[in-house]
């Protein structure tokens, strides 16, 4: 019984990690310009929404004007991204595209401002030093506005998205949002679930009534927490509710997604503090959220009820 019940964990995590981890390594830097595409076959290509969607994209002219000198001098335009995050962020099964919703807008960011896109796959909790440091211009990364992150970043809103959580198939501990007290729950480092979410979901409904807190389990990846959870090592997983529900389309009968979700928000584009890019970059998101593509990268993930109408500076959601 013990080998067969091994066996059938590794058959399920290596099917994860086939089918929701990035298949590169993550600390590599990427340079794929804005008209980079996949050479794979017609069906898988276009499953995998490998199309470069910035195609005729014109440059927005308000925006480029905005453009620092030196930025236009170079032509080129970074982005730093944690390429594990399907279906928003993460890499095309030949292992060279960056691809999702995040990967889409940063390459119209990138053609609405008339540059050339450098892609940089890292860690999700090294984004916020690598861009204080200067190291890549921006992050289109799912990223929450929290008070702390503000105090070092200029954010501006480029859709909405939602927190849930994550459990075996059939629910067979009969979890739910609100019962998570004393269970061990992944969360991924550095994200607002780690941070913000599962502390509050923790305070509200189980120190503040004296019960046992929630052990987050931190851990590098959603793939990492998702392998875990089929493992038996933790209970839930709590992450943006797309990569959950795509984790459960991907892999049938494996995890179901509980309800309600922990909380919803709208979620950022971030630079480094004052950066003189960020009125040119908010200018270019407003431009593609006016423009058909917008609808065109939100329907290619199914996000087509997650939209926003204004590029606006973030306020902190704490």
């Amino acid at each position: 019984m013990r080998v067969t019940r091994h066996l059938s964990v590794s058959i399920v995590t290596t099917a994860l990690a086939l089918s929701l981890a990035a298949c590169g390594s993550s600390g590599a830097a990427q340079n794929v310009g804005a008209k980079n595409t996949a050479k794979g076959g017609g069906s898988s290509s276009s499953a995998e929404h490998t199309d470069d969607i910035s195609v005729g994209v014109k440059p927005d002219a308000k925006a480029v004007k905005l453009l620092p000198a030196t930025v236009k001098a170079r032509g080129t335009i970074s982005v730093a991204m944690d390429l594990t995050s399907p279906p928003t962020t993460f890499m095309a099964s030949d292992n060279k595209t960056p691809i999702g919703f995040n990967p889409d807008m940063a390459r119209l960011i990138a053609a609405k401002l008339g540059l050339k896109l450098q892609f940089n796959n890292i860690k999700f909790d090294t984004i916020i030093t690598g861009l204080e440091a200067g190291r890549y211009d921006f992050t289109a990364s799912t990223m929450g506005a929290t008070k702390d992150r503000l105090k070092v970043l200029d954010m501006v809103d480029y859709f909405k998205a939602g927190t849930g959580v994550s459990v075996p198939y059939g629910n067979p501990q009969s979890l739910r949002t609100h019962t998570l007290c004393g269970h061990r729950v992944g969360v991924q480092s550095g994200s607002t679930a780690e941070l913000q979410w599962l502390p509050q979901l923790s305070r509200q409904d189980c120190t503040s009534k004296g019960k046992a807190a929630i052990e987050a389990v931190s851990l590098p990846s959603v793939n990492d927490a998702l392998t875990q959870l089929v493992s038996k090592r933790i209970d839930a997983v709590m992450y943006d509710f797309t990569g959950l529900r795509w984790a459960a389309t991907q892999q049938p009968k494996t995890f179901d997604v509980l309800k309600p979700l922990v909380a919803t928000k709208t979620v950022t584009v971030a630079l480094k503090k004052d950066s003189p890019l960020t009125p040119a970059v908010q200018a270019a998101i407003q431009s593609i959220i006016d423009s058909p593509k917008y609808a065109d990268a939100l329907g290619r993930w199914g996000f087509q009820d997650l939209g926003i109408k204004t590029a606006a500076m973030a306020v902190p959601q704490d």
